[in-house]
C-alpha cells in the first residue's frame, strides 16, 4: 500500500537528519512529509536539502506556530489529495523509534488504525520525570474512562491509520491544536465504529531540543473530553 509518514516540526534542527535516516533505511517503500511551522532554527532548510537527493521527501511549511492538530489534518488532505493508502503519524524528536513502523503495517492487515501504545503493557516510558509520566497516565485513564473507548494510550501519537478513517472524518470540524488531538481523531474513529489495535512501544523521551508541552496544552486536553462527550450525545 502507498504509504506516507507524517511528522510536524518546530525547531528540530538537532533531530530531522537523523528522523529521516532512519525512516529511509528501513527496508520499507514509503514516503515522508514534514510540516514545518516555520522554524526559527532552520529545519525547513535542512530538510529541503534532503529533498535533493530523495524525492520521496515532501515538505508543507506553514507561517507560524499553528499547533499539532492542524498539522496533522493538513497532512492527512495531503494524503488523500495524492492518493495514499496508509498514514503514520510519527514525532520528529525520536521519542518513537521508527523501527516500530514495520510492525505497524504488517498489523494494520485487519483493522483501521494501529497504535503505538505506552500504556497496554504497564508503562513502558523512558527517561521521563515522574511528574511528566504521571500527568499522561492518569490523562489517559481520565479520558478513557470518561469516553468509553478502550484505548489505553488515547493520547499516544504514534500511528497507522488507514485511508477509509481519513476519509469518513470531516477534517474542518477537528478542533483540537494540541495534544488533545489525539484523544479528539481516536475518539471520532471509534464512534464511527472503526478497528482499532494497540501495538506496545517503548517511549523514550527527546534527549535533545525541547518539549512542547504547556500548560495551555494541558487545559485543552482536560477540557476537550467533556466536549466531544457533548457534541456525541446531541449530534
Amino acid at each position: 500500500m502507498k504509504t506516507l509518514i507524517i511528522s510536524p516540526t518546530y525547531n528540530e534542527n538537532k533531530n530531522i537528519s537523523n528522523l529521516i535516516e532512519k525512516i529511509f533505511n528501513l527496508s520499507l517503500d514509503v514516503h515522508l512529509l514534514i510540516i514545518d511551522d516555520n522554524s526559527p532554527d532552520g529545519t525547513a532548510d535542512i530538510v529541503k536539502s534532503h529533498m535533493l537527493t530523495n524525492s520521496k521527501i515532501h515538505i508543507i511549511e506553514r507561517p507560524g506556530k499553528l499547533g499539532l492538530g492542524t498539522a496533522y489534518c493538513n497532512g492527512f488532505k495531503y494524503a488523500l489529495d495524492n492518493n495514499f493508502d496508509l498514514v503514520i503519524q510519527i514525532d520528529a524528536d525520536l521519542s518513537h523509534n521508527p523501527d516500530d513502523i514495520i510492525r505497524m503495517i504488517e498489523d494494520i492487515d485487519g483493522y483501521d488504525m494501529i497504535i503505538g501504545s505506552r500504556y497496554i503493557n504497564g508503562v513502558n516510558v523512558v527517561n521521563w520525570p515522574m511528574n511528566r509520566l504521571l500527568l499522561s497516565y492518569f490523562a489517559n485513564t481520565y479520558a478513557r474512562l470518561m469516553t468509553r473507548v478502550p484505548i489505553y494510550d488515547l493520547t499516544g501519537g504514534f500511528k497507522c491509520i488507514k485511508r477509509n478513517v481519513l476519509e469518513k472524518i470531516n477534517l474542518d470540524l477537528i478542533e483540537s491544536e494540541g495534544y488533545s488531538f489525539q484523544i479528539e481523531i481516536n475518539f471520532i474513529a471509534y464512534s464511527l465504529g472503526m478497528e482499532i489495535k494497540e501495538i506496545p512501544i517503548i517511549f523514550h523521551d527527546r534527549t535533545v531540543g525541547e518539549s512542547k508541552m504547556n500548560s495551555s496544552i494541558v487545559r485543552e486536553a482536560i477540557f476537550m473530553v467533556p466536549k466531544l462527550l457533548f457534541r456525541k450525545l446531541f449530534s
